[in-house]
């Protein structure tokens, strides 16, 4: 089968294709024919910093997390999918599992779900990773009706996703944007955009909450703007961060009373740990979907199979909006 891997690491790195053998299909799995595969923020991460991350391939590696497509064999062990089935997940491109860059992957089962009906391929694909990511945080911060719900990065690929859920769960919900574009994204969602840029933390947490602070912050961008999570925080209230990779004074959390989750969610694939809760969410998502109550945001640059240095250019530059998907 075709595939677009790496032959070296480094930000120089340039895919390239390679003829390997179409994997067959293995106990607790199933074979399917990939259409499309969207590119998250680990993916250049992987392909910049190779090795000096423990969950990067081995060389030559095939890389993709993310992918939609069609079931082509089925484990006898496996149930709840047959030949022909669309299907969704988050199941390879790192450590000694195939990616998603390839005419075809053999996943496990716990990884996947059937595809919404009411999205295409490449909508489908785009929701994965970044789906599982936005739900598990919101559920563990304990998301509930009519909580004042801050997200942080709103109109990025996790945030979206975030802001339509909490939405969709019945929260008044606000996000930080940049620009206008991203405010008339995050308006079309039933939400409140804040501009970061032009207002204080200060200002705009005493102009939505009198001054009380968000029930609920969920940051997507994270680093240094913990700070501004904790700041713009309620008493007692929860943060659910994604990138939590930083040395960082945790008084004023102490001093609010602050519960704060870390999401990590490669951690069913890296460890085979609980893989089947990131099938159980992929059909709740579907769920939620096919009623109306999630749409991806999709960039709108296009990318094919022989695009795939293009495309992870594309998310790498900070002007996607989105997800970035490639179609295979």
């Amino acid at each position: 089968m075709k595939t677009m891997a790496l032959n070296e690491y480094g930000a120089e790195a340039k895919f390239q294709k390679l003829e390997i053998e179409t994997p067959t299909v293995k106990e607790g799995h199933v074979q399917v024919r990939i259409a499309a595969s969207s590119v998250n923020t680990v993916d250049t991460m992987i392909r910049q910093m190779g090795t000096d991350l423990p969950l990067s391939p081995q060389l030559p590696a095939i890389l993709g997390m993310d992918f939609a497509g069609i079931v082509t064999a089925i484990s006898d062990d496996v149930s709840g999918f047959s030949i022909g089935d669309e299907v969704y997940g988050c199941a390879g491109g790192l450590a000694d599992l195939q990616g998603s860059l390839a005419e075809y992957m053999v996943v496990d089962a716990d990884l996947i779900a059937h595809k919404p009906k009411s999205l295409t391929m490449k909508q489908a694909a785009a929701l994965p990773l970044v789906g599982i990511t936005a739900f598990e945080g919101l559920q563990r911060a304990n998301i509930s009706q009519h909580q004042k719900a801050l997200i942080h990065g709103g109109a990025g690929g996790v945030g979206h996703v975030a802001v339509q859920l909490a939405k969709h769960w019945g929260a008044d919900v606000y996000s930080t944007i940049s620009d206008e574009k991203q405010a008339d994204i995050i308006q079309s969602y039933g939400a409140t955009p804040i501009n970061y840029i032009t207002e204080e933390v200060a200002d705009y947490v005493d102009q939505h909450t009198g001054g009380h602070g968000f029930d609920l912050i969920f940051d997507s961008v994270g680093g240094a703007n913990m700070t501004n999570s904790f700041e713009a925080a309620s008493l007692n209230a929860n943060i659910a961060t994604t990138v939590a990779m930083l040395d960082i004074d945790l008084t004023p959390a102490h001093f609010k009373g602050l519960s704060i989750h870390v999401v990590f969610m490669l951690i069913p694939m890296l460890h085979n740990y609980k893989r089947k809760d990131h099938a159980n969410t992929l059909q709740e998502l579907s769920t939620i979907i096919d009623a109306g109550g999630l749409i991806p945001l999709l960039d709108e640059e296009s990318f094919h199979f022989d695009a795939v240095d293009k495309a992870y250019e594309r998310l790498s530059s900070g002007k996607a909006i989105g997800k970035v998907v490639i179609e295979i």
